[in-house]
């Protein structure tokens, strides 16, 4: 029998590891590291808290040996973001239980309060949520969407499920998909581009494809052409600033409606009216939950600019699929 893992909603947070006969003899700290993948940084945290790490009721050293059916417990605080202003927001919600919530962001809405932009943000939206439900934990997004990028944002509502579903990030085991509109037709239906980005160093605030930059890997596949204009699915297999904007710029192929990566060669006028930024959309997140280990789905369907955007290339299409 391995050991086994549970979760204990009824006292604050509480993560609960049952040793089995494997754990014979193991110290405490490799079951915190390796059977709960618990972070250093998490684990320092909660050794200076009453209660947040013990063995069978008890504080025990690090170092102290385990025997089966003992039981380790993890009582991680409650928590709040106090700075974050609770403010009405009406959300679309795709996803929630004790551990995750994830919400369909529309585009125009910064995801975290940035300094002199501390309302009308996702966050203050969430924590609104929260409180009326009478509910209190800090806003953990796991990932972020540039504001005027639309669709799934993932937030955790601990430190522990923050930092499993971030090191899958950085195991680059998350799924995440995109929909995009660009400009002109692309020359291959599918393909996965692979050029590093940094920033330039003539503005700091864009992006660029240069060999000196850090490894960025996008993989698109063409779902539909228009008479000048291409709908892309995308996957992420890096996750760098404005990494799909700078891409497709560098294919040659900007996203309608982007303004900061736009080539002077095609025309954004005609759609100004109907997008408030870039036609880009975070359609689907896959995920191993960090509790259940199982795989989770989350889908956020297309707004209604993008919408209205297709039905304008719709009208003007000369070939599609």
């Amino acid at each position: 029998m391995n050991g086994t893992r549970k979760w204990d909603t009824s006292k604050q947070h509480t993560l609960r590891y049952i040793a089995g006969p494997e754990d014979e003899d193991v110290k405490l700290r490799t079951i915190l590291r390796q059977r709960l993948q618990v972070s250093r940084r998490l684990m320092t945290k909660l050794k200076f808290i009453e209660g947040g790490i013990t063995v069978n009721g008890a504080r025990l050293y690090m170092d102290a040996k385990l025997k089966p059916g003992d039981v380790v417990e993890l009582r991680l605080p409650v928590e709040t973001s106090e700075t974050i202003e609770p403010q009405p927001m009406e959300l679309d919600i795709l996803y929630e239980d004790d551990y995750l919530l994830a919400v369909n962001k529309p585009a125009g809405i910064i995801v975290h309060p940035t300094l002199g932009h501390d309302r009308d943000t996702l966050a203050n939206g969430v924590m609104y949520y929260w409180q009326q439900r009478g509910e209190s934990y800090r806003f953990r997004p796991v990932h972020r969407l540039d504001e005027e990028t639309s669709g799934v944002v993932v937030i955790a509502k601990n430190a522990y499920v923050h930092e499993r579903i971030s090191q899958q990030l950085q195991e680059h085991t998350v799924q995440k998909i995109y929909i995009a509109y660009v400009h002109g037709i692309l020359e291959r239906s599918s393909d996965v581009i692979s050029a590093p980005i940094d920033r330039d160093p003539e503005n700091p605030h864009i992006r660029i494809v240069t060999e000196s930059g850090y490894p960025a890997v996008t993989a698109y596949e063409v779902l539909r052409t228009f008479a000048h204009a291409s709908q892309v699915r995308l996957s992420l297999k890096t996750g760098r600033t404005h990494q799909i904007r700078v891409h497709m710029r560098w294919l040659g192929h900007p996203l309608i409606g982007d303004r900061m990566y736009a080539l002077p060669e095609y025309d954004d006028e005609p759609y100004r009216a109907l997008l408030p930024g870039q036609a880009l959309h975070a359609q689907k997140i896959v995920l191993r939950h960090p509790i259940h280990d199982e795989d989770i789905q989350i889908e956020a369907p297309l707004p209604a600019e993008l919408l209205r955007l297709q039905s304008m290339l719709e009208q003007g299409a000369d070939s599609g699929r």
